[in-house]
C-alpha cells in the first residue's frame, strides 16, 4: 500500500519536460500527466487530448491497450500497471485500536463516578487516624479493633476498580468485535462488486479492485463508475455527477464533446466504452478521500449531518473509516449516494418525518430517558437519606462534636454512602440495552446473509418486523426473470407457438432478425448452457434475451448480423429509459440512406406505426381503427395470459436529406410494424406461498410494474396478490394520477387516501408514480397507525422510491448499482421469499429486545428497591457495590447475549405487526416484571430481616465499617443471583406462553451462558472472600438458595395463569412517539433533542442515539 501512496509523488515530472521524460515502465504517459488530464472537463479536456495524444486512440496506444480488444490478460503486465499507476482501492483509515476503544468505554460518566469514589475510598483506607481519639469519634470505627480487618479496608475500593476494569474491557471488546463484523460484511459487499471490461477481445466481469489503468471498460445504464476514464465510444450517455459536483442535472457525455468520465458518478442513461486512466487514490474520488483522510479526524461530525458538504464528507469519512487494511476500500462505493441528494435530504428533513428514528429506536430512547431519570432520583434520595441518618444519629442523637481528627473517618462513611448511591444508579440504568440491541442486530444481520438478505443499514432489519405494506416489482422478484417468447403476430397471423421458419416470408424473417440483433444492447447474449441438458444462459437484459432466443428458435443466428454491423458503426442509439419505454437504433444503409429499428411496449409503439407488413412482406396502411382492432384481438388476449407484449418496427430514411436526429419524436414516428411478440415470464413457484404468509402476518402486498394492466392483473392473480371476490383496485399509472391529483395537477393526500387502501396492482407505472404511492402510504394518517412500507426495486429510476420507503430492497442480481446504493437491504437471490425471511428476522429482533427488557427491568426494580430500602433501614445496602456490578454484568452483558441470539420461528409470522405506537413493554410483560419483582422482594426482605433466625447465623445488619463479610448477606446475594438465573429462563417468552423451555436447546449460546454464570457464581461465593463481600456457604444453604431460585419457574406459571385482561391498572411503557408529540419542528431539531437526552442521561446508556447511530453510520456502507 505504501508504494501506492508514494507513487503519486515519485512520478511527478515537471510539466514542461513531459515530452522528453523517458516514460516509466515503457508506457507513454506518466501518472502525473494522467492525473492532470482528469482534472480538465469538456472542451479543455478534448483540446488537451488532441494536443498531447492526437485523439483517444492515441492515448490508448500510449497506454499500450487496444480500444476494441482491450488489454492482454497477462498477469505481469497487469501487475506492472498496478505498480506504476496504483491499484483500484483507497487505503482505509486505520480502525480504532483496542486501547482506543478501552479509552472510549472509560468515558462513561457512571464509571468515572465509581472510579473516583473507589480511589477516594482507597486513599482513605490507607489513612489511619490517631488511635486515642477513636473513642471521641463515636462508634464509627467500632468493628475495626482487629488490625487485620483494618488493613483489609482497601479491598472494597480495589474490587470496585477491578470490576470497573472488567466492565470497560467487556464494552471495548464488544465494540471491537462489532467493528470487525462490519468490516467482514463490508469486504463481502466489495468482493461482490464486479465491473465489465474487455480483455483479449472477451467481455469479462472483474472485481472492481482488479481494474487497472489502460483497461477498456463497458459502461451501461445503472452503473456506478469505479475509476476515471476517457470515453472511446458512447450511445446517448448521460451521467449524474452530483456526487462530485453537487449539480443534480445529468451531464451528456460523448467522445467528441465531453469524454471525461469520473469515478463515483452514476450512469443514468445510455451505454459506451471507456479507457481507464486513473484508479484508486489517483482518481477524482480518491483524491477527495485522501484530502478527507488528512483533514477529517473528528468522529463527532457524523452525529451532526449538517450542511451539504458535511453530508458528502461524512458519508465518505465513515466510508473510508470502517474498513480494515486487508479489505481496503474499493472504489465502487456501494455505500451512500450523498452529495447531490443532500440538498433534497435537507428539504426532506424539514417536511417529512422520513426515517426519523427506527421504530425501536424511538421507543427505546423514550424508555431509557424515563429509567435514567428514575434511577438518578432514587440514587440521589438514597445518598441523602443515608447522609442525613448518619449525621442525625451521630451529631444529634449521640450529641457528638465534629473533631478535626475524626474528619477522615466521617469522610470514609460519606464515601461509602456515595458508593452505595452510585451503585443504585449503575443498577437502575440498563447499560445492557445498547449491547442487547447491538448483539441482536449484528447476530440477525449475520444470519440474514444465509437467507439471502445483505443488510446495509442495521435498523432496516428491525424496521422490517413492523412492515405493514410491501410494494414489489413484478419482473424478477415475483417472476423467475427467465423470459421466453411464446406467442407472436407476424405477417397478419397470430401464432400461439413459435412458427416454423418456412411459414414466414424471407423478407419479414430477415427484417425481424436484423431488427432484434442490431436494436438491442450488444452486451446481451445467449450463451450455451454450462451443464449438459441445462437451459441456455441468458446474459444481459432479460427482455432482449427473450427476443434473441426467438431468433434462435426461428433457426437463425444474431451473431453474424452483429459482426457485419459492429457496435461502433451504429449511427445513433436512443437507449431505453422509463419515459420512452422503447429503444431505437439507426444504421447507415449501403445506398447512403438510413434505417431505424425500434422496439418497445406495444401500446406505445403501435401509436407511432402508420404501416404494417402483410403476409407477403409488403407494406399495408395501419390506421387507428386497425390499431384498436389489433389491441382487442391480439394484444389483450396475450396480456390476459400474463404475457408482456413488445412491438418491433422499423423506418427507412432516404439519402437525400438527413433528418434532425435530436428531434426524437419526429424520427421515431411514421413506423412500419414488423411484429408483435408475447413474452412469458413465469411466476416463481415459491412466491404464492410467500405472499400467503405475508397476508397472514398482516402485511399487504402490492404489485407495482411497468407492464400493461392485463398482464399485471393476470400475474397478480397467479401470485395470490388479488383473490376473486375481494374488493380491490388495479389501476394504470395514468388513471392513478387522474384520481389523486386535483384540477391544478397537484397531488392531494385526501384523494390518495381514497385510493391506496384498496390498490393492489399499479400497472404501466413510472418511477415517479412508485415514489408517489410510497410517499402517499407513509404520509397517510387514515389508519390507526402510520404504515411501515417496504419497497423492492432494481432500476436506476427506482432510487427515489427505495430511499423514501422505510425499508428499500434492491435486487442483487438484476439491480443496478444506483438502486443498491439507495437501498437498505440487498436481496442476493432477487427472490420475494427472502423478503418474508427478513420480516421474520425483524420481528425476532423486536422480540429479543423485549425479552431482554423483561428480564433486565425485573432485576432493576428489585435491585434498586433492595438497595434503597436496605440503605434507609439498615444504613447499608444488602448488596455491596462489587456484587451489584457482578449482577449488572450478568444481567447486562451475558443476558443480552443469551436472549438476543434466540433464533426466529415460523410462529412469528402468525401475528399482526406491532406498529409504531404499540408500547415496547406490553401489559403481559408488565405483569411478568411486577409479578416476579414481588416474589423476589418478598424473599429478599424475608431473608434480610428474619434470615438469621431461619438459618441460625449471625445477623449481618448494622455491621460497622470494614467488618468481615457475613454469611447472612452472602445468602441474600446468592439467592438474588439464583432467582435472576431462573428468571432468565422465564424471560424467553413474552406473550404469556406456558412452556418456557420450548426450543431452549436450539440456542446453545443461551444454555452456555446460564450454566457459565452459575459456575462463576459458585466460585465467587465460595472463594470470593473480602473483595466480593462473600463468606463461603454450606451445602444446605446452597440448596436453599437453589430451591428459592427454582421457585421462580413455579411462580412464573402462577403469573401466567392471571389473565392480563383483568389487570386494567397496569400501564404499558415505552410507547413510540405519539403523532401529536412529533411536530415537524421537533423532527427538524432531532439533533438538539438528542443532546438534551444525553445531558439527562449518561452517554453510555443511550445507544440508540450514539451506539445505534454509530452502528448505522458504520453500516451506512454495509
Amino acid at each position: 500500500m505504501g508504494d501506492m501512496a508514494n507513487s503519486s509523488i515519485e512520478f511527478h515530472p515537471k510539466p514542461q519536460q513531459q515530452r522528453e521524460v523517458p516514460h516509466v515502465g515503457g508506457f507513454g504517459c506518466t501518472l502525473a500527466e494522467l492525473r492532470s488530464l482528469m482534472e480538465l472537463r469538456g472542451a479543455e479536456a478534448l483540446q488537451k487530448i488532441q494536443e498531447a495524444y492526437g485523439d483517444v486512440s492515441g492515448l490508448c496506444r500510449r497506454l499500450k491497450t487496444s480500444p476494441t480488444e482491450g488489454l492482454a490478460d497477462n498477469t505481469n503486465d497487469l501487475e506492472k500497471r498496478r505498480q506504476i499507476y496504483g491499484q483500484n482501492f483507497i487505503p482505509p483509515k486505520q480502525p480504532k485500536t483496542f486501547l482506543q476503544l478501552v479509552w472510549e468505554a472509560l468515558q462513561d460518566v457512571t464509571l468515572i463516578i465509581l472510579e473516583v469514589a473507589a480511589i477516594v475510598s482507597l486513599g482513605l483506607s490507607f489513612y489511619a487516624p490517631p488511635g486515642e481519639e477513636s473513642e471521641a469519634c463515636g462508634n464509627v470505627s467500632g468493628g475495626a479493633e482487629d488490625e487485620g480487618e483494618a488493613e483489609a479496608g482497601w479491598i472494597e475500593g480495589a474490587a470496585i476498580l477491578l470490576s470497573v476494569i472488567c466492565v470497560v474491557l467487556v464494552t471495548a471488546f464488544n465494540d471491537w468485535s462489532k467493528e470487525k463484523q462490519f468490516r467482514g460484511l463490508q469486504s463481502r459487499i466489495e468482493q461482490e462488486q464486479k465491473f465489465t471490461v474487455i480483455r483479449n477481445g472477451q467481455l469479462l466481469q472483474v472485481p472492481v479492485a482488479a481494474l487497472v489503468v489502460g483497461d477498456i471498460a463497458q459502461v451501461k445504464y445503472g452503473d456506478l463508475l469505479p475509476a476515471d476514464g476517457v470515453l472511446i465510444q458512447g450511445n446517448d450517455l448521460k451521467i449524474d455527477e452530483s456526487s462530485l459536483t453537487g449539480e443534480s442535472d445529468h451531464v451528456r457525455k460523448s467522445a467528441d464533446k465531453d469524454p471525461m468520465l469520473l469515478s463515483g458518478t452514476h450512469v443514468m442513461e445510455g451505454s459506451g466504452r471507456m479507457v481507464v486512466t486513473a484508479v484508486g487514490v489517483n482518481s477524482q474520488t480518491g483524491i477527495i478521500f485522501t484530502l478527507l483522510g488528512a483533514g477529517g479526524e473528528e468522529e463527532e461530525k457524523k452525529d451532526k449531518k449538517g450542511k451539504q458538504q458535511d453530508g458528502a464528507m461524512d458519508s465518505s469519512q465513515t466510508r473510508a473509516k470502517k474498513q480494515d487494511g486487508a479489505v481496503a476500500m474499493e472504489m465502487q462505493p456501494l455505500k451512500s449516494a450523498e452529495g447531490g441528494e443532500m440538498e433534497e435530504r435537507e428539504k426532506k428533513k424539514a417536511n417529512v418525518p422520513k426515517k426519523e428514528k427506527s421504530v425501536l429506536q424511538g421507543k427505546l430512547t423514550k424508555l431509557a430517558v424515563q429509567i435514567g431519570k428514575a434511577g438518578l432520583v432514587m440514587s440521589a434520595i438514597t445518598v441523602i437519606i443515608l447522609v442525613l441518618y448518619f449525621v442525625i444519629e451521630t451529631f444529634v442523637v449521640d450529641g457528638r462534636v465534629w473533631l478535626a481528627e475524626c474528619t477522615p473517618v466521617y469522610v470514609q462513611y460519606f464515601v461509602k454512602f456515595f458508593i452505595i448511591g452510585v451503585t443504585v444508579l449503575v443498577v437502575a440504568v440498563p447499560e445492557g440495552l445498547p449491547l442487547a440491541v447491538t448483539i441482536s442486530l449484528a447476530y440477525s444481520v449475520k444470519k440474514m446473509m444465509k437467507d439471502n438478505n445483505l443488510v446495509r443499514h442495521l435498523d432496516a432489519c428491525e424496521t422490517m418486523g413492523n412492515a405493514t405494506a410491501i410494494c414489489s416489482d413484478k419482473t424478477g422478484t415475483l417472476t423467475t426473470n427467465r423470459m421466453t417468447v411464446v406467442q407472436s403476430y407476424l405477417g397478419d397471423t397470430h401464432y400461439k407457438e413459435i412458427p416454423a421458419p418456412s411459414a414466414l416470408t424471407p423478407k419479414i424473417l430477415d427484417l425481424l432478425v436484423h431488427a432484434i440483433s442490431i436494436n438491442s444492447a450488444y452486451t446481451t447474449k445467449i450463451l450455451p448452457p454450462e451443464k449438459e441438458g441445462a437451459l441456455p444462459r441468458q446474459v444481459g437484459n432479460k427482455t432482449e434475451c427473450a427476443l434473441l432466443g426467438f431468433i434462435l428458435d426461428l433457426k437463425r443466428d444474431f451473431q453474424p448480423v452483429r459482426e457485419q454491423i459492429p457496435e461502433d458503426q451504429l449511427y445513433k442509439v436512443y437507449t431505453f429509459n422509463s419515459v420512452r419505454k422503447s429503444m431505437s437504433t439507426v444504421i447507415r444503409m449501403p445506398d447512403g440512406g438510413f434505417r431505424l429499428f425500434s422496439k418497445g411496449a406495444s401500446e406505445i409503439l403501435l401509436k407511432k406505426c402508420t404501416n404494417i407488413l402483410n403476409s407477403n412482406g409488403e407494406l399495408r396502411g395501419f390506421r387507428p381503427r386497425d390499431r384498436d382492432d389489433m389491441v382487442k384481438k391480439i394484444i389483450e388476449p396475450m396480456a390476459c395470459d400474463g404475457l408482456r407484449t413488445i412491438c418491433i418496427a422499423y423506418r427507412d430514411f432516404s439519402a437525400i436529406q438527413e433528418p434532425d436526429w435530436d428531434n426524437e419524436n419526429e424520427v421515431v414516428g411514421d413506423l412500419t410494424c414488423i411484429a408483435v411478440v408475447g413474452i412469458e415470464d413465469p411466476v416463481r413457484p415459491e412466491v404464492p406461498e410467500a405472499i400467503r404468509k405475508c397476508q397472514r402476518a398482516g402485511i399487504t402486498v402490492r404489485m407495482v410494474t411497468g407492464d400493461n394492466i392485463n398482464t399485471a392483473r393476470a400475474i397478480a392473480a397467479k401470485c395470490g396478490i388479488i383473490q376473486p371476490g375481494e374488493d380491490f383496485l388495479c389501476l394504470e399509472g395514468k388513471e392513478f394520477n387522474r384520481r389523486i391529483r386535483n384540477e391544478k395537477g397537484e397531488i392531494e393526500q385526501e384523494r390518495l387516501d381514497k385510493v391506496w387502501p384498496k390498490l393492489r396492482v399499479l400497472a404501466r407505472s413510472s418511477p415517479t408514480d412508485k415514489h408517489t404511492l410510497v410517499k402517499g402510504i407513509i404520509d397517510s394518517t387514515t389508519g390507526e397507525q402510520r404504515q411501515v412500507v417496504a419497497v423492492t426495486g432494481d432500476g436506476t429510476n427506482d432510487g427515489p422510491a427505495l430511499k423514501k420507503a422505510d425499508v428499500g430492497f434492491a435486487m442483487g442480481i438484476a439491480g443496478t448499482d444506483v438502486a443498491k446504493e439507495a437501498s437498505d437491504i440487498i436481496l442476493t437471490d432477487d427472490n420475494f421469499t427472502s423478503i418474508v425471511k427478513a420480516v421474520m428476522w425483524g420481528r425476532n429482533v423486536y422480540d429479543s429486545i423485549s425479552k431482554f427488557l423483561q428480564f433486565q427491568l425485573t432485576v432493576n426494580v428489585v435491585a434498586v428497591i433492595v438497595a434503597f430500602t436496605g440503605a434507609c433501614i439498615t444504613q447499608d445496602s444488602p448488596l455491596k457495590a462489587v456484587q451489584m456490578l457482578w449482577v449488572n454484568l450478568i444481567m447486562d452483558t451475558f443476558a443480552s447475549l443469551a436472549l438476543a441470539t434466540e433464533p426466529p420461528t415460523e410462529s412469528l409470522l402468525l401475528r399482526k405487526p406491532y406498529g409504531r405506537d404499540k408500547p415496547l413493554i406490553s401489559r403481559t410483560m408488565m405483569k411478568n416484571i411486577l409479578g416476579h419483582a414481588v416474589y423476589q422482594l418478598t424473599i429478599i426482605f424475608t431473608l434480610l430481616f428474619v434470615g438469621e433466625l431461619f438459618f441460625d447465623i449471625d445477623s449481618g445488619r448494622n455491621a460497622p465499617l470494614h467488618s468481615p463479610p457475613s454469611e447472612h448477606y452472602t445468602i441474600i446475594f446468592n439467592t438474588f443471583v439464583m432467582m435472576q438465573l431462573f428468571n432468565e429462563i422465564n424471560a424467553r417468552k413474552i406473550h404469556g406462553e406456558r412452556n418456557v423451555f420450548d426450543g431452549i436447546f436450539s440456542n446453545p449460546i443461551f444454555c452456555t451462558i446460564v450454566l457459565g454464570t452459575f459456575g462463576i457464581q459458585i466460585v465467587i461465593v465460595q472463594f470470593g472472600g473480602k473483595p466480593f463481600s462473600c463468606s463461603p456457604l454450606s451445602t444446605e444453604q446452597w440448596l436453599w438458595c437453589l430451591f428459592v431460585g427454582v421457585g421462580e419457574l413455579v411462580w412464573g406459571q402462577v403469573i401466567a395463569t392471571i389473565p392480563t385482561s383483568q389487570l386494567k391498572c397496569l400501564k404499558e411503557a415505552g410507547h413510540g412517539p405519539g403523532k401529536d408529540e412529533m411536530t415537524d419542528e421537533e423532527l427538524a431539531e432531532g439533533e438538539e433533542e438528542i443532546d438534551h437526552a444525553e445531558r439527562e442521561l449518561r452517554r453510555g446508556q443511550i445507544l440508540w442515539f450514539r451506539g445505534l447511530n454509530r452502528i448505522q453510520t458504520q453500516a451506512l456502507q454495509v
